[in-house]
């Protein structure tokens, strides 16, 4: 049923070996990548001997039982412990996102429906902030566009593990959760604009990268066209002086990344340098992702940022995921914060077709 596993067996024992020499840790970057496939492949060679060995143990007690009919009782047991092994070692088994330990950039962008657009990018930005304290991840809003009323025209926001990269369980890290976040957002409520009462429907859009370490990708200066400008803020009212707001290009694909929340050039020039490196990433992952069309069938529709993804109702205090017909009446739990329940019918929902097309 699990043959597959052996050859697993065989890279974890290869991978042990090699950890085992000294010389390798000579290369740190070698070092940190071996050891975070061998922490990847140790679950499933645990589970799998541990699979093995209920099969073993079912064995003997049939054969107990044939001469004992006491025995039949924990033939009933251990066919029960290895049904959850078995479970248990098939979701270790489905194809992990190689970004999943990563950190993100989130970044929340006010859609149609003007100033209160706005104000629902502010709802957003506060239901991730308070989802990342909850879990214990570190943020650092990097860039903001405030608009006049209050909300955010454009926010961006990087989330962190405490402890860096790799340092979270399988499933754990912050892009392995947040990804399912990338899409049109949309959002039905009276404003407070609003003098008649009426309903509005107004949509933000969030978009989720996984930050790009250097080693990730690389940038060649000579393909940037850097401008600089001055810093304003709501209603086009300056805030600095001098030139200290940068945007950078990217020549060779066109993406842009702009920071003027730093006082000075030079950190808003490492901030969008920063933001540029991430996009350059993600486009990069998707354009292997439409490559990959099998791969791609497997997972939830993350990508298309033209799709609306998910409602928010606040006369009926509902939250709808259409991906997944995730539906549930706690809206304001889930703008506190409480996104658990949202986030994890995403992610079965991924894990479900992904065992289907394994």
């Amino acid at each position: 049923m699990f043959e597959a596993v052996e050859e697993l067996i065989g890279e974890h024992a290869e991978l042990e070996r090699k950890l085992a020499d000294p010389s390798v840790h000579a290369d740190q970057a070698n070092a940190r990548k071996l050891n975070k496939r061998y922490a990847e492949l140790t679950p499933i060679v645990a589970t799998y001997r541990t699979w093995k060995q209920l099969g073993d143990d079912i064995d003997t007690a049939r054969e107990l039982a044939a001469e004992d009919p006491d025995f039949a009782a924990e033939v009933k047991d251990l066919a029960e412990s290895r049904d959850e092994v078995t479970e248990k070692l098939r979701l270790l088994l489905v194809p992990r996102d190689p970004s999943d330990d990563k950190d993100v950039i989130l970044e929340i962008k006010a859609g149609a429906g003007g100033d209160e657009s706005a104000l629902f990018a502010g709802n957003l930005l506060r239901m991730y902030l308070r989802y990342a304290e909850r879990v214990g991840w570190k943020t650092e809003i990097i860039d903001a566009t405030e608009s006049e009323l209050g909300g955010y025209k454009d926010v961006q926001v990087a989330v962190k593990t405490k402890g860096g990269n790799g340092a979270t369980e399988p499933g754990q890290g912050v892009w392995a959760r947040l990804k399912y976040e990338g899409g049109v957002h949309r959002v039905q409520r009276v404003p407070a604009t609003e003098s008649q009462g009426r309903i509005h429907t107004s949509a933000a859009g969030v978009l989720v990268t996984p930050e790009a370490e250097e080693v990730d990708v690389e940038i060649n200066m000579n393909d940037l066209r850097i401008d600089v400008y001055r810093s304003s803020g709501p209603g086009g009212q300056s805030v600095n002086t001098t030139d200290s707001a940068v945007r950078i290009t990217h020549v060779p694909t066109g993406v842009v990344a702009s920071c003027q929340n730093e006082k000075s050039q030079l950190q808003n020039k490492e901030q969008a340098l920063r933001i540029l490196r991430s996009r350059l990433l993600a486009a990069a992952q998707e354009e292997a992702e439409r490559e990959a069309a099998d791969a791609r069938r497997s997972q939830v529709r993350t990508v298309d940022r033209s799709e609306k993804i998910r409602t928010y109702n606040f006369p009926e205090n509902r939250i709808s995921d259409h991906r997944v017909g995730f539906k549930a009446y706690n809206l304001d739990q889930v703008l506190d914060g409480d996104l658990d329940a949202v986030i994890q019918a995403c992610v079965d929902a991924d894990s479900a077709a992904k065992l289907a097309a394994a």
